[in-house]
């Protein structure tokens, strides 16, 4: 049974509307009805063709407010000399051939995101089959492959996400908690907006944002002008 309150909200919400992004984000946050703080999330469909790897749109922000919700757990790949480095910068995980194949055995991912630096990355493609699919593979294009290994793993623990496209061109983003004020929600979605914006494919032709939405996690989508 939904709440008067979400009940009230979605009779505010006109599904053939379009909506100014302020506008969309009161809506969302009236309309949530979860007993937690749910996240609020951003949808949008791409011009792009997904099976061109020139028109994959991939990328990293660090939003001006952080998403919310729980610290992530930062597996880091190095050698042994960068060990302590990665220790003291908050890695939960840390290791190099042992770990690697300690998880190719049991298939266990006990962290949300993981960095390397280049020197571990040949080694790490024996988990490439179960990295990949799920997202989590260290790549130089989201920041997590590099030498800095400080630096990495203190931007991932701050709250930087990473974000592409589905094989539907769709693109699926957190952008912040219910639990925000709509300031710091709009702040947040205009960072992200304008980030996705700027990395339009050369080759990608037409309109590049053909529709976008956003939602609480349970809530209902409201569509954004754009």
């Amino acid at each position: 049974m939904r709440s008067k309150r979400y009940q009230e909200a979605q009779t505010k919400i006109d599904a053939k509307k379009t909506y100014p992004i302020q506008e969309a984000i009161k809506l969302a946050k009236e309309a949530s009805n979860e007993k937690f703080d749910a996240a609020v999330e951003l949808h949008l469909n791409l011009g792009i063709d997904p099976s061109k790897g020139e028109q994959q749109v991939r990328g990293t922000i660090a939003l001006p407010h952080g998403v919310g919700g729980k610290t992530k757990k930062v597996a880091a790949f190095v050698e042994p000399a960068k060990e302590e480095e990665a220790k003291k910068a908050g890695a939960d995980l840390i290791g190099n051939q042992e770990l690697i194949d300690k998880i190719s055995q049991t298939g266990a991912i006990e962290f949300d995101v993981a960095v390397a630096t280049p020197t571990m990355m040949p080694k790490l493609a024996k988990l490439a089959k179960l990295l990949g699919p799920k997202g989590m593979m260290p790549n130089p294009k989201t920041d997590t492959v590099g030498a800095n290994v400080a630096k990495m793993i203190e931007e991932q623990k701050a709250g930087k996400q990473s974000f592409k496209n589905d094989g539907t061109s769709n693109i699926h983003q957190v952008f912040g908690r219910v639990s925000f004020t709509e300031a710091q929600l709009v702040d947040n979605l205009t960072a992200l907006m304008n980030a996705i914006n700027k990395l339009k494919p050369s080759s990608s032709k037409g309109i590049f944002i053909k529709s976008a939405s956003i939602s609480s996690t349970m809530g209902p989508g409201i569509k954004l002008e754009v």
